[in-house]
């Protein structure tokens, strides 16, 4: 048994890439989770697992969900919204207006929806809790061709960082974390990119310096229950993944 069992992990977008990773991972930790993402997560459902399909910016059925998690655990101890999109990889003169809202959907309205439950939840039960929002250092940076994921990641930090002012004292610790760079499946729709759409993808087809998920399930467990990790630090990155 590890020093995480027993505790209850909610993940979005947690079919596939990242995601899928720390499901996997946290499952070996014995947390019990509830996984959700637009296809089937990694996990099937089960005694220790809640595995369902949904739009996490789908309001009612993320709520609903949310609530299935609590009917079926009893309490959620980790909230972490990691649903998200990459497309459009464009410059912005390209981008059209129904694309952009679309990511804007998922990557900002999801992470908005996900941190309301798990508040809503924290403050009617009591006691501490922790919000990871997946942020990236596309957040604080700006890349060529990247303007909306740029913009909504950017916002999650600023999102995560008024959570964190509006709860203090709730017992919520808020993080927005980039996790640093993991090579998911999004990875290999940036080096597929054209230069002309991602000035950068050069450097990012020749990177090796890859963190796994596993080790990302591992630091967000160790910030979330490890009292010698404990920060309050909103805005994290993750170092490299130690070789």
């Amino acid at each position: 048994m590890s020093g995480f069992a027993g505790r209850v992990a909610v993940i979005t977008g947690a079919s596939r890439g990242i995601g899928a990773g720390m499901a996997l991972e946290m499952a070996r930790h014995d947390v019990r989770l509830a996984l959700c993402a637009r296809s089937q997560p990694a996990l099937p459902d089960s005694e220790g697992v809640l595995s369902e399909r949904l739009d996490v910016a789908d309001e009612a059925a993320l709520e609903a969900f949310a609530c299935r998690s609590i009917e079926r655990f009893g309490r959620i101890d980790l909230w972490i919204n990691n649903a998200g999109v990459l497309d459009p990889i464009q410059p912005l003169r390209d981008v059209a207006l129904d694309d952009f809202r679309e990511h804007l959907r998922v990557n900002l309205e999801g992470v908005f929806l996900g941190s309301r439950c798990f508040v809503r939840h924290l403050r009617e039960r009591g006691g501490e809790g922790v919000l990871v929002n997946v942020s990236s250092g596309a957040a604080r940076r700006p890349y060529h061709g990247w303007s909306a994921y740029c913009a909504g990641k950017a916002a999650v930090d600023r999102l995560t960082e008024c959570i964190a002012l509006e709860e203090q004292g709730t017992g919520l610790r808020a993080l927005s974390l980039a996790p640093g760079v993991v090579d998911t499946d999004m990875q290999e729709k940036i080096r597929a990119s054209s230069a002309e759409d991602f000035a950068e993808v050069e450097r990012f087809r020749q990177r090796t310096d890859w963190n796994s998920a596993g080790y990302v399930a591992r630091e967000i467990l160790a910030l979330a229950f490890d009292p010698a990790r404990r920060s309050d630090e909103v805005l994290v990155s993750l170092d490299p993944e130690p070789s």
